[in-house]
């Protein structure tokens, strides 16, 4: 619709609307195919596209990298909401873009409290809309495969809004390089995150009121429920916080494993001699035998708590900002100080000293 500036108070241009236009009317375009229709370079496109994706208009999804639609309802309502001198003029375009984006669906909302949708478009499509109406609380677990692009510009308008947002990572979520950067950023600007050896499902809460939870874990062929039921969604929210008091947290700072206590550490001796008490290791108490141990260190407890979650020694450097050989190095002497031959034997020596 050339000549119309109706989103320009929302940071679009007159060219970006065009584009997001069609892609309302069309459901999902390329780059290249944006370039094509508005005789544009694929760099030009691209950056039209981002633009419109960073203020949460469109998705990108995972697989092929195509662009969709995010139901306008929900996108613009919230970012007319933010321009509050002017909303009347924004608000007045939603309707129109609406029956667009419906004629496009060609599909009829589902009344029942329940619904089954599929496919990377309504799945990553679900995803935003709770993010966007999300009041005052977002859940979410994380882990591969994904339907949409790592990146999510979202979360940053919702943090904005004074939405508490707490997410539960699978190891493998943070197997790439960024990743780790990318969650400390988020982390810094409010998100509450913890990282676990793996989740059963991939899930969204918003407002303790409609979750999204998957059903077939794909990238390319997702399948999800979509449910308001409170007896489902209380359901969903305990299996939530059981995963999430069972996580590490994400520390926002750098670990003390660098300065962990420099003393020497020596495998416990059973008779409590000098060696053991040198050592601060366990000594006898009474007629019973019983034991007592040192405490453990903050980077000790850290270090094991991240063993737990299975992560490779890379990350579990990426996380506490050392270097690997660091970690490597500190495992083995934490091996050694409880006399345990690898990492699940030093977890069930350091739960018996009361470490963790």
């Amino acid at each position: 619709m050339p000549g119309d500036a109706t989103l320009s108070l929302l940071g679009v241009t007159e060219l970006g609307e065009r584009i997001y236009r069609e892609v309302v009317a069309d459901s999902t375009t390329s780059i290249q195919n944006a370039a094509r229709s508005f005789g544009l370079s694929d760099d030009r496109a691209m950056a039209e596209l981002e633009t419109l994706r960073s203020l949460g208009l469109v998705n990108r999804l995972a697989v092929d990298g195509e662009y969709s639609a995010v139901d306008p309802r929900f996108a613009i309502r919230v970012l007319a909401d933010r321009t509050a001198d002017q909303l009347n003029r924004i608000r007045d375009a939603v309707p129109q873009l609406a029956a667009t984006f419906d004629d496009a669906q060609r599909s009829q909302a589902d009344p029942s409290l329940s619904r089954i949708v599929s496919g990377a478009d309504e799945v990553g499509g679900w995803y935003n809309r709770l993010e966007h109406q999300a009041g005052f609380e977002f859940l979410a677990f994380d882990r591969p495969p994904y339907v949409l692009a790592t990146s999510n510009p979202l979360e940053e308008v919702v943090l904005g809004r004074g939405v508490v947002w707490r997410a539960v990572y699978a190891a493998a979520s943070l197997d790439e390089e960024s990743a780790f950067d990318d969650l400390r950023r988020l982390v810094a600007i409010g998100e509450e995150a913890r990282v676990t050896t793996d989740l059963p499902v991939k899930m969204a809460i918003a407002d303790r009121r409609i979750a999204l939870v998957s059903l077939v874990m794909s990238g390319s062929a997702p399948v999800a429920l979509v449910t308001e039921a409170e007896p489902l969604v209380n359901a969903l929210i305990e299996l939530f916080d059981s995963h999430w008091r069972r996580a590490v947290p994400i520390p926002t700072e750098r670990s003390e494993l660098e300065t962990m206590t420099q003393h020497r550490m020596h495998r416990p001796s059973s008779l409590g001699g000098r060696d053991a008490a040198d050592a601060g290791a366990p000594t006898a108490a009474g007629a019973t035998g019983a034991q007592t141990f040192r405490p453990a260190t903050d980077a000790e407890r850290a270090l094991l708590a991240l063993f737990s979650t299975g992560l490779k020694d890379e990350m579990i450097a990426r996380q506490l900002g050392v270097s690997a050989r660091t970690v490597r190095r500190r495992s083995r002497e934490l091996l050694h100080e409880l006399g345990a031959a690898n990492r699940f034997q030093a977890g069930a020596e350091a739960a018996r000293r009361g470490w963790i």
